[in-house]
């Protein structure tokens, strides 16, 4: 069907209502676009996940929208082309027609925008759908990617399918299932008195959010960020006041607790941000990357303090130790880099590992381990000798917490396994599947 047709089409309804960006758009945008035209590595050096970004030329130089004239507008008649190594979307299927009729509409009358900010993200603009419900039973486990024990009470909160289950630590039993959340959850965080949860997730290549859920109640108290892509990490400082998350933007954004009012964030990555965690006393943040390095930030500012570059690939996970002064980093390089946490420098190495490390975690004088070789390490800070082994996972072992006192670990891995081991001997304590009517307690 030739352009003519479809712009016909487009302009028979004068009586209709106004097209909305946010509302018609966005969506669009969102889901056939922006993976190929977000803010990483944009094809064309075209960008469109804002509105502002949306109207600005790619490497061609042309103006991409032209308000009024849909014909004239290559947006538009990329949608429309009929070889399909040019149409638009490439390497999908062509919009329907009533999207691409939408598209020539909203064109024709003027290109307008009707959110608050043409600056935004286009995931902040459109209106939120409620999530979808999980499961009422799990046909399977899903892969535990996030832990949190709650500070002051024996309950573990885990990663689940759009949602967070809540065991009872000691028995493995579900206590109950907090909804209204992302697909995937990529990190928990309690505040320190318990009463706030911040959940971290999302859908790669579509959506990233971060919601704030009062624990008590088990609502979602605020969605706090909703960006174009996954979030991966969030982290609340010792005394409460401060929220930081992070993820495939390459930004960190910090947040004051328990209002959600948002400071200025930082980009100073050049890829994403795997892994955050404050230090004990909250002056700092350190970071973990893809692009090779761990950061410190000072958390006032968000000024770069130190960077670490001794990594050969990926930097999956990052850790203070529990007095602050050193920093420990790891990711798909198989090693552990140890350093003073002030100026950056290089003190040491672990290595010995089999696999990528995915989570790095501080409890006393420990630094404790795990990832792809299936296996968590336990190795004391100050003479980087190796404790104790826990082996019995049969899958990758992505999320790693303790208990407030320090006794009890909690690990989870892809086949949808939690563990709980006893710290002080590495005694296995219980392991079940955190899927809801899957559950087996041994």
């Amino acid at each position: 069907m030739t352009a003519g047709v479809w712009l016909a089409g487009a302009l028979t309804g004068a009586c209709q209502q106004p097209v909305s960006f946010s509302s018609d758009i966005a969506p669009i945008l969102i889901a056939k676009c922006q993976t190929c035209h977000g803010a990483d590595k944009p094809k064309g050096k075209y960008q469109l996940h804002t509105f502002e970004l949306l109207l600005k030329p790619g490497t061609s130089g042309e103006p991409p929208i032209v308000a009024g004239q849909p014909e004239k507008s290559p947006f538009h008649q990329l949608l429309v082309e009929t070889d399909p190594d040019n149409r638009m979307p490439q390497k999908d299927d062509p919009l329907p027609p009533a999207q691409i009729a939408l598209v020539a509409r909203w064109i024709k009358e003027g290109a307008r925008f009707d959110g608050p900010d043409p600056k935004a993200t286009l995931a902040s603009l459109v209106p939120k759908a409620p999530h979808p419900e999980p499961p009422a039973s799990y046909p399977f486990p899903v892969p535990v990617t996030a832990l949190a024990f709650h500070p002051q009470r024996s309950e573990l909160a885990v990663s689940g399918y759009h949602e967070v289950t809540v065991w009872q630590a000691e028995q493995g039993r579900l206590l109950r299932r907090i909804q209204g959340l992302p697909r995937q959850i990529h990190s928990l965080a309690f505040s320190p008195d318990g009463a706030l949860l911040a959940v971290a997730g999302g859908s790669p290549g579509r959506s990233g959010e971060l919601a704030l859920v009062d624990f008590a109640s088990g609502t979602v108290k605020q969605v706090l960020l909703a960006l174009n892509d996954v979030l991966l990490a969030t982290a609340i400082s010792s005394d409460g006041k401060l929220l930081a998350a992070a993820g495939s933007d390459n930004t960190i954004h910090l947040l004051d607790l328990p209002s959600g009012r948002k400071r200025p964030a930082t980009a100073q990555h050049a890829d994403w941000i795997m892994a955050l965690a404050f230090s004990p006393d909250g002056r700092h943040i350190a970071t973990a990357s893809r692009d090779r390095t761990s950061r410190v930030f000072e958390t006032a500012t968000l000024e770069l303090d130190a960077t670490y570059a001794g990594h050969d690939s990926a930097v999956m996970a990052v850790a203070f130790s529990a007095d602050g002064k050193s920093l420990a980093s790891a990711g798909r390089d198989k090693k552990i880099g140890l350093r003073s946490s002030s100026d950056g420098s290089k003190a040491s190495t672990i290595t010995g590992f089999e696999g990528d490390i995915l989570k790095l975690l501080a409890v006393g004088e420990h630094i404790l381990s795990a990832g792809a070789d299936k296996v968590i390490r336990v190795h004391k800070l100050h003479d980087r000798s190796l404790v104790r082994t826990l082996e019995g996972h049969t899958d990758w072992v992505y999320a790693l917490a303790a208990d407030s006192k320090g006794s009890v670990l909690a690990s989870g891995s892809h086949d949808g396994e939690v563990r709980l081991w006893n710290l002080a001997d590495g005694t296995l304590l219980k392991s079940f599947k955190a899927a809801p009517g899957l559950v087996a307690v041994k």
